[in-house]
C-alpha cells in the first residue's frame, strides 16, 4: 500500500509517495518524489510516481523468481507478466477503492467455474442472481444451495480460516452443509471412512487421511516463509488432491485453500475455468508421475487468464 511521506532536508519539505515491500522474509522500502511542501503535488506527478514504483517493485519481486522459474513453467514470461498484473490489479484497487466490487465479481466467477467443474449444471447468470439477490427461481434447489455455501465459504476463507484441520473440516462443512450428492444422499460428516479413487489413481486410505493432513499442514509451516508462494500455492494445491480426505468436496475445498495462500502473500486469487477442466484433471493425474511442470504450468496459465478477468474489472470500475 503506497502512503505519503513528508521530508525536511535543511528547512525545506519534499513530499515522496512511498510503499513498502516485503516478500520471503525481505524487506525494501521504495519511494518516489512527487513535490515540495509549497507546491501541492499534481494528479500527473502522482501518477508518474505510482508508475514508477510500480516498476520498482516488479524489479524487486522477479528477483525471487530465477530459482523456481524453470521448474514451473515452460514459457519462461509468464511468471513475470503475473507478477506485473498483480501489482497493476493492487494499485488499480487503491487508486479506485474498489477491493469489496472486485472481490464480489471474483466470487461470481470462481464460484460458477468451481462447481462446474465438479459437475454443476447451473448457468452463470443464475449464479450471479443468487449472489447479488440472494435468492433464484432455478429449479434445482440443491445447486442454489451449493452456490450460496459457496459464499460463506469464500467469506470463511478470507476471514476465519486457519491451516489446521479443524479449519479444513470446517470449510468442507459450509461448503456442503445441507446439500445431497448422486443418489440424493446428504454429505457425509468428516474426513473420509470409504476408499475413493480419482480417475486412475488410488488416494490416501480413509485410516492414513489424518496422519497425511498433518504432515501437509507442517510442510506448509515449515515452508511458507521459504518457498516462493506461487509454487506453495500450487504444490499444496496437488498434494491436498493426492490426499483427496473427503468423500466428496475435494476440488472445491481445495482450490479454496490454494487461494487463501494466494491471498495471505498479497496475490490476487485464481480460478481454473469449467472449460479447461479435462486439462486440469489431466495436469493433476500426471503430475503423480513425476511430470509436475505441466501442472505448474497449467495453472500459470490459469492464474493468468483470471488476472486478464480482473484487470478488465477493474480498470472499467
Amino acid at each position: 500500500m503506497s502512503y505519503i511521506e513528508q521530508k525536511s532536508v535543511r528547512g525545506k519539505k519534499y513530499i515522496y509517495l512511498v510503499r513498502k515491500l516485503s516478500f520471503l522474509n525481505k524487506k525494501q522500502t521504495i519511494k518516489k518524489y512527487i513535490g515540495s511542501f509549497l507546491e501541492s503535488p499534481t494528479k500527473e506527478a502522482e501518477k508518474e510516481a505510482r508508475e514508477e514504483l510500480n516498476k520498482k517493485e516488479l524489479n524487486f519481486k522477479i528477483k525471487f523468481l530465477p530459482p523456481i522459474i524453470n521448474k514451473i513453467s515452460f514459457n519462461l514470461k509468464l511468471p513475470e507478466k503475473i507478477e506485473r498484473k498483480n501489482i497493476q490489479i493492487s494499485n488499480i484497487l487503491e487508486l479506485k477503492n474498489c477491493k469489496d466490487y472486485l472481490n464480489q465479481e471474483f466470487a461470481k466467477e470462481f464460484i460458477f467455474n468451481s462447481n462446474n467443474i465438479e459437475g454443476s449444471k447451473i448457468p452463470p447468470e443464475k449464479v450471479r442472481e443468487i449472489l447479488e439477490k440472494g435468492d433464484s427461481r432455478y429449479a434445482d434447489k440443491n445447486e442454489v444451495r451449493e452456490v450460496r455455501n459457496s459464499l460463506k465459504a469464500w467469506n470463511y476463507i478470507q476471514k476465519d480460516f486457519k491451516f489446521n484441520k479443524s479449519s479444513i473440516k470446517r470449510l468442507y462443512h459450509i461448503l456442503t452443509e445441507d446439500l445431497l450428492m448422486e443418489g440424493k444422499v446428504p454429505y457425509p460428516k468428516g474426513f473420509k471412512k470409504i476408499a475413493n479413487i480419482v480417475g486412475n489413481s488410488q488416494t490416501t486410505p480413509p485410516e492414513e487421511v489424518e496422519t497425511e493432513i498433518e504432515e501437509l499442514l507442517d510442510w506448509y509451516k515449515q515452508n511458507r516463509n521459504k518457498i516462493h508462494p506461487l509454487l506453495l500455492a500450487f504444490e499444496f494445491h496437488k498434494r491436498y488432491e493426492y490426499i483427496h480426505p473427503f468423500l466428496d468436496g475435494n476440488g472445491r475445498t481445495g482450490r479454496f485453500i490454494m487461494n487463501k495462500i494466494l491471498i495471505a502473500n498479497k496475490y490476487q486469487p485464481m480460478i481454473v475455468y469449467k472449460e479447461n477442466k479435462e486439462s486440469y484433471f489431466g495436469a493433476l493425474e500426471k503430475s503423480i508421475d513425476g511430470k509436475g511442470k505441466k501442472y505448474y504450468q497449467f495453472l500459470l496459465e490459469q492464474m493468468h487468464k483470471t488476472y486478464n478477468y480482473l484487470l478488465e474489472k477493474a480498470i472499467g470500475y
